[in-house]
């Protein structure tokens, strides 16, 4: 039996749409039964409501549980509300997870990151995605972690907001002057890895797998493959890194849905890529390329 916690969430469902298809029947934890049977293929999974946040829904989720993926992250592109906190729900959601999942007798955790993880100021977006990983390393069970870059795919979320920020305004800010570089990886290709993972235990135990697509793009590459696409055209100017954090700040404080979150300003602290062959090397395909896929479907 595999648990899918965060099964809603944007690798979560494409992930059980691949296990549903090749005849497996995964254990979804999801917070609102009703909500994710419109999402997922409720008669072809077995829907468990609960939450990483609320431990004592865990022991039924977990309950013959032999793997659990977990995806039930808050990611940076979204803001804390009052119900989601980064600390709660990235922190505090895995170490209920940890603990429910020993108790429970399961044997391994395949945890889905990010590239860059790292220590960080506490509290902060990107020290609860290091602690989360320490802990899982920490634990005592079997684990994997599989860190991508930013993924694209139909919506998401990072591709989503520079397409709806240039439907937005004439003008397009390239934060730091645009040079930071990222790996795009298409969202399949990731969950063609966790299922490779899935499928090899014995070989992925104990393993970080940093993972990109097969191509390097500046922010400003980016900008000009999605303006391609939708034959648009638009004035591109420098915007300083810290102006645009004090900009993406205030939006959080006026705006439920900003384009650009404090949080999600740690990706342009870093060049967000690694080898471009890490996905061929360690599972064997070759990934998608952000820019055939833009060709082929559009944004």
């Amino acid at each position: 039996m595999i648990l899918i916690t965060g099964a809603t969430g944007y690798v979560g469902r494409h992930l059980v749409s691949r296990l549903v298809a090749q005849g497996e029947r995964p254990r979804c934890l999801v917070r609102d039964v009703k909500r994710a049977a419109s999402i997922l293929p409720a008669n072809k999974v077995e829907l468990v409501q609960g939450a990483t946040t609320q431990p004592a829904t865990l022991d039924l989720a977990l309950q013959d549980v032999e793997t659990v993926v977990h995806t039930a992250f808050l990611t940076a592109e979204k803001k804390e509300s009052p119900t989601d906190h980064y600390e709660e729900t990235n922190v505090g959601g895995t170490s209920n997870l940890i603990l429910a999942a020993k108790a429970a007798g399961v044997r391994r955790i395949v945890e889905l990151s990010g590239l860059g993880t790292k220590p960080d100021k506490p509290g902060s977006y990107m020290q609860g995605r290091y602690l989360s990983e320490k802990m899982l390393m920490e634990s005592g069970l079997n684990w994997t972690i599989i860190r991508p870059s930013v993924l694209f795919g139909k919506d998401a979320s990072f591709i989503k907001g520079l397409v709806d920020l240039i439907h937005a305004s004439p003008v397009l800010p390239l934060i730091g002057g645009g040079t930071m570089m990222f790996q795009p990886i298409y969202v399949e290709d990731v969950v063609t890895v966790i299922v490779k993972i899935l499928e090899d235990p014995a070989q992925t135990n104990g393993k970080i797998y940093t993972i990109g697509g097969p191509e390097y793009y500046s922010f400003t590459q980016i900008f000009n493959e999605i303006l391609k696409v939708l034959h648009a055209k638009r004035l591109k100017v420098y915007a300083p890194t810290p102006l645009v954090a004090i900009g993406a700040a205030v939006m959080e404080l006026v705006l439920p849905k900003p384009p650009l979150t404090k949080a999600a300003m740690a990706l342009f602290s870093f060049n967000n890529i690694t080898d471009l062959n890490s996905i061929e090397r360690d599972f064997g395909f070759q990934p998608t390329s952000l820019h055939k896929y833009l060709e082929a479907h559009g944004v």
